[in-house]
């Protein structure tokens, strides 16, 4: 292949595959045919493929071996695997996939960014805890490879081995923090094991609150997890002590966990777009509810998200109304990107009524090839999409695939994640993208959850009722997650009317009581996006409703209780524009007659404050709160009880003063004689 061609090698696996050769060559635009067995029979053919130039190989079970012959060859042209035969092929509609097919291999050519990385090391510091039955042997093991202290519960009579080189002490840990490389834990009724002395072993007087640090915690007390979601702790490792075979699966683990490791990156977070507080008012704690890690602190006016402890689970990110919790794995525009690159080469291709199926890389994946492999495989016309975790979709990728053609979209959630308690977010995402689908007058049921592990309950469901073709034309759903999802609702129903959304929805209008709303405007100073807006001219208060959060700190802030939220979502483009909530007449400066504020607040403070407080207890001083700025100092320095006020000031002296003055302190008169 010349230039940057890229070669598409199809391979049947050994003829297992019923297909149409020429119609599947010509979805796929650098395809030249069909071959047989690429990683055996037909090496040669994909060695003088990959001489010629970039090749992408339409079999993923064999990447290693492809990578393996190109770095025999000493080239680098393997531009990729697709797995075209689980996902499409292997299937009861594979003689009718090759747009699928086609999808599939667009995506294999979209590049994506890179995932960033931190390092993590372990110097092998590891802490065994709990009874010394299961303890202590399994400590000795440990000792070989790690550096390892035994941490007994139980307070009976311990006998040691006689070459035990592992250090004991007995206590109960009270708390741990921390992950992976820097754990820290405190403990009580510590008390170090004496190494002198004959007969069972003796131990000093117990103290509490004792802290040690560590790098890798094996957890065999069988009680509470020390940690939240422990199973995604790095560097925590925890197994039934009833359970020999579960705690000797541990061993190796804990082994291997010496060195310095790379951690993902998973979430890039921009506190600039976080709409957590405002001048200590309470404002948006969406990630934090969600977040099943602990991973996520406030942190005064955003919050902070420990890239240690977060295990990748992207609900932050699912949640976040703002995009200031980014998840990186992809980040979502590169996921919208990628899919549009499926459904368009998938239409070009000749498909009909597309459908999107988004799944994990490692339970939905498994149950799609095992669906292939024994069932009925995947319907031609249900393209698959891989996330790293379903938890990580938000409603904007949701939406976003009606808007970019998709007749259907279905998530599988693997069942770990109820079982987990991490399904909140999803559930809330999908409550979301249904209420938006029923107010564009779509119906929410072209979106469907399949919760559930079994092959033949997914396909089951993906076969039970192909949904209609939607008539609008595809758009391309640019921007950040709300650009994106404001293009598609208004391409999906143009023109359509402001419809409910589920209580907590990042969209909505705030509703002022006029009555009760002064135009003081601190909404305006604390919100976080500019939402609500003042105007220099004249007293209003004006709103922008497409920018607004939800976030509730214009709720929280207003000390007239005279703002409320209500979730919904206008897909006019007057939403962009900004509106009038209240308005009224400006107060004029008793004095010079300038504006300077609201008529309403104005008579508010004077109804407030004027004859009870201490500052405004009489008619002059009340009047100083009818006056602009600058006749207001004006007026309270000529005030007859202003503090400030020090007497008249005494005339200038002259020296003719001093001359003439025959008081007792004068200057005596000289006279010079000529």
């Amino acid at each position: 292949m010349a230039g940057d061609e890229i070669a598409i090698l199809l391979c049947d696996c050994e003829g297992s595959v019923t297909t149409d050769p020429e119609a599947l060559c010509a979805a796929c635009p650098g395809a030249e045919g069909v071959h047989g067995s690429l990683c055996q029979a037909e090496i040669p053919a994909l060695a003088s493929a990959l001489q010629a130039g970039p090749v992408v190989v339409a079999c993923a079970q064999e990447e290693a071996r492809f990578a393996e012959i190109a770095e025999d060859l000493g080239v680098g042209t393997l531009a990729g695997t697709v797995d075209i035969r689980d996902r499409a092929l292997w299937s009861d509609e594979g003689g009718q996939a090759a747009p699928k097919v086609a999808a599939l291999v667009a995506e294999a050519g979209w590049p994506g960014r890179a995932t960033g990385t931190m390092d993590v090391t372990s110097e092998g510091v590891c802490l065994v805890y709990g009874a010394s039955g299961t303890v202590l042997p399994v400590a000795a093991t440990l000792a070989r490879t790690l550096t390892v202290t035994a941490m007994l519960t139980d307070a009976e009579e311990v006998i040691l081995p006689w070459d035990s080189v592992v250090p004991v002490v007995r206590g109960t840990i009270r708390h741990a923090t921390g992950s992976f490389g820097a754990f820290e834990v405190m403990a009580d009724g510590v008390a170090p094991m004496i190494p002198g002395g004959r007969g069972a072993l003796r131990f000093e007087t117990p103290r509490d609150g004792g802290r040690s640090a560590c790098d890798i915690i094996l957890d065999l007390s069988g009680g509470t997890p020390l940690f939240p979601a422990h199973g995604k702790r790095d560097g925590y490792l925890r197994a039934d002590p009833g359970d020999p075979l579960a705690v000797a699966a541990l061993l190796p683990q804990a082994m291997e966990m010496v060195g310095t490791f790379e951690k993902p990156l998973y979430v890039d977070f921009h506190a600039e777009l976080c709409a957590h507080s405002r001048s200590g008012q309470p404002g948006c704690t969406r990630c934090l509810d969600v977040c099943p890690t602990g991973a996520i602190a406030s942190a005064g006016e955003t919050v902070a998200i420990d890239p240690l402890i977060c295990a990748g689970c992207g609900g932050c990110s699912a949640v976040c109304p703002s995009g200031a919790a980014e998840y990186a794995l992809p980040r979502a525009d590169d996921a919208r990107m990628r899919m549009e690159a499926m459904l368009t080469a998938y239409a070009e291709a000749g498909g009909a009524v597309p459908r999107i199926l988004i799944h994990d890389e490692k339970d939905g994946r498994g149950a799609i090839a095992m669906a292939a492999r024994y069932g009925r495989g995947l319907p031609a016309s249900v393209i698959p999409f891989a996330v790293n975790e379903v938890t990580q979709v938000g409603h904007d990728l949701m939406i976003s695939a009606f808007g970019m053609g998709a007749g259907q979209v279905a998530v599988h959630m693997p069942t770990r994640i109820r079982r987990e308690g991490e399904a909140e977010p999803l559930d809330a995402q999908v409550a979301l993208t249904r209420a938006m689908l029923e107010g564009t007058g779509i119906g929410a049921g072209r979106l469907i959850v399949i919760e559930d592990d079994d092959p033949d309950t997914l396909t089951a469901a993906l076969y039970a009722e192909a949904p209609s073709a939607l008539d609008h034309e595809p758009i391309s759903p640019l921007g950040d997650k709300r650009t994106a999802t404001r293009l598609s609702v208004a391409a999906l129903a143009p023109g359509a009317a402001p419809f409910v959304l589920p209580d907590g929805a990042p969209y909505g209008e705030v509703i002022v009581n006029e009555g009760a709303c002064t135009l003081c405007l601190a909404c305006v100073s604390q919100c976080p996006v500019g939402a609500l807006l003042d105007n220099p001219d004249k007293p209003q208060l004006r709103f922008r409703e497409s920018a607004c959060l939800q976030c509730g700190i214009c709720e929280s802030t207003c000390p007239e209780d005279a703002i409320a939220l209500a979730p919904r979502f206008d897909p006019a483009n007057a939403a962009r524009e900004p509106r009038i909530l209240h308005e009224d007449e400006p107060a004029l400066c008793a004095d010079c007659g300038k504006p300077f504020g609201s008529k309403a607040a104005i008579e508010r403070i004077v109804e407030k404050l004027g004859g009870t407080h201490w500052m405004f207890d009489n008619p002059e001083r009340t009047r100083v709160i009818r006056l602009c700025e600058d006749c207001r100092v004006s007026a309270v320095f000529r005030q007859s009880d202003n503090p400030f006020q020090m007497g008249d000031r005494p005339a200038v002296r002259t020296t003719a003063d001093y001359l003439d003055a025959d008081d007792e302190n004068a200057i005596p008169k000289r006279r010079f004689d000529a």
